[in-house]
């Protein structure tokens, strides 16, 4: 048995790591071409470019290790079905469940190592490709100008747009449109040409930009408050102009400098639980301090000093808004409130009331976009969490489905397996984005969000165990037949009756 048990052992791992190194290079390739804008025109060396696809591979782990783990069980028992093994195996009184037992432990144990990957280097490469990203985005600007969109270039307070480059380097720029910021952080200039020219050198840190054929605007501040009423500007036209930005600040760039940034997806299980007690803390405060202030501006819950002094509610205008009282059986009896004031003042009531609902709902509608995102923050923390578990768990469960299913479709190689393996896998995948995405947004509660496309597959996993183990297909058509030939047989004894 401990031979039989090697054996499988071996051709599971052999499909496992090549089925790993396939995937990977595929992911990888297709994530080259998301960030393709970080990485292309930038002036990187290799080296940099790999060390930004090694800090990707734990973040693409995520997604490949539960498909290599449906494949290679799919790929492996598949494989001893074809090969009439298993046949051999069930006639030496080896059941599935014990063909199947040290694959379990296996599996147990490569789920544990992916709660640690998770839970640990996971949050680590996040933070590591953060900090890599914003980097390379400060190199070298003379080549960071997009087409077509505006580029910022950090810290000299300049976002540049133009419609085309052109000409050794992309020195020759067409429709250009800058606009400055000034030291308040206001963008208070802006220029237009029809063409520009970046004169630079490798050796010099300043970053020249001659401007032909364009305009200038600025709006002037001045130390008088009754001048800047008036909006002050400068406007001019001319045929040259010369920018020299200095960029040795930006060119001097670390590439490994850290930044004080931390996300959900940077944080581990002990820094995500202490900080959603924080998050639901902070929110219930928000929430509770925006109700008190609408209360107290509406003058809502103010007792009256008397309850039976019915000139109480004789008040001015601005304090209009007092409630009724709370024994009613005590009030004066009065059809409507709007009875207790004279004529001219009903309209005063009126349009201080619909000025005083206005106002509200304008808060409401502010503060409500305020608080929606820090519920979307909270609840990414929650699902970020239990994701960790879920990840861990999904390898197991996705073993279950992949090892009966290859047994019952009896098929190896690459071929049907393949397509099988990637059809499940996708509607993992997708059932766990659109509940993630709901979750976001509070439809559902995170906690199903994570374990939603788990707990779908578990109970695939169970009914394939079990048919697998009893020697049954896919799909038992027989049943089903028979099952609509007895339903009609009663359809007809019934009509004729």
């Amino acid at each position: 048995m401990r031979i039989l048990d090697r054996y499988i052992l071996s051709r599971f791992v052999f499909n496992f790591v090549s089925s790993f190194v396939i995937l990977m290079f595929i992911f990888i390739f297709q994530t080259i071409w998301l960030f393709i804008d970080d990485l292309a025109g930038k002036g990187l060396d290799i080296a940099i470019i790999g060390k930004f696809l090694f800090y990707l591979m734990p973040n693409l782990t995520e997604k490949v290790l539960p498909l290599t783990v449906l494949l290679s069980s799919i790929l492996t028992f598949g494989s001893f079905a074809e090969n009439y093994e298993f046949a051999a195996m069930k006639a030496s009184g080896i059941s599935l469940q014990r063909a199947m037992l040290p694959l379990i432990v296996l599996v147990v144990f490569l789920g544990g190592v992916t709660f640690y990957f998770a839970n640990n280097i996971i949050p680590a490469s996040e933070q590591k490709i953060y900090n890599l990203r914003k980097n390379i985005a400060k190199v070298k600007p003379a080549v960071a100008i997009a087409e077509g969109v505006f580029s910022d270039f950090e810290g000299t307070g300049m976002n540049i747009k133009v419609d085309k480059k052109s000409g050794e380097n992309d020195r020759f720029l067409e429709n250009v449109i800058i606009h400055k910021k000034s030291r308040t952080n206001i963008n208070n200039t802006v220029i237009k040409a029809k063409t520009g020219e970046l004169v630079s050198s490798e050796d010099s840190d300043i970053l020249q930009l001659v401007l032909r054929d364009g305009h200038y605007y600025e709006d002037i501040k001045t130390r008088s408050s009754s001048d800047n009423k008036k909006l002050p500007f400068a406007k001019s036209n001319f045929e040259t102009y010369t920018m020299n930005m200095d960029l040795s600040e930006l060119n001097n760039v670390d590439m490994e400098e850290e930044r004080d940034v931390s996300t959900d997806k940077m944080k581990n299980i002990s820094r995500l639980t202490k900080d959603i007690d924080s998050l639901r803390e902070d929110n219930i405060k928000t929430v509770e301090s925006f109700s008190k202030s609408i209360a107290n501006r509406m003058g809502a819950f103010i007792p009256l000093a008397n309850p039976m002094d019915t000139t109480a509610y004789k008040r001015p205008i601005d304090s209009l808004f007092v409630p009724l009282m709370a024994d009613q059986s005590k009030a004066p009896e009065i059809q409507k409130v709007m009875d207790l004031y004279e004529e001219w003042q009903q309209a005063q009531l009126i349009s201080s009331a619909k000025n005083s609902t206005n106002n509200i709902l304008t808060s409401v509608e502010g503060k409500k976009q305020e608080i929606e995102v820090k519920y979307k923050i909270y609840n990414l923390h929650i699902l970020s969490l239990h994701k960790k578990y879920a990840l861990a768990l999904s390898c197991i469960i996705l073993f279950f489905v992949g090892a009966p299913l290859g047994a019952i479709i009896r098929k190896g190689g690459l071929g049907l397996p393949m397509v099988i393996a990637i059809i499940l896998f996708l509607t993992y995948y997708f059932i766990g984005v659109f509940a993630g995405n709901y979750a976001k947004e509070g439809n559902i509660h995170p906690i199903l969000g994570a374990w939603l496309s788990t707990l779908i597959m578990m109970p695939l996993g169970v009914s394939l165990t079990r048919r697998a183990t009893a020697d049954k297909g896919l799909m038992s058509f027989g049943n089903i037949a028979d099952f609509f030939k007895q339903s009609f047989k009663k359809i007809f004894t019934t009509a004729k009756s």
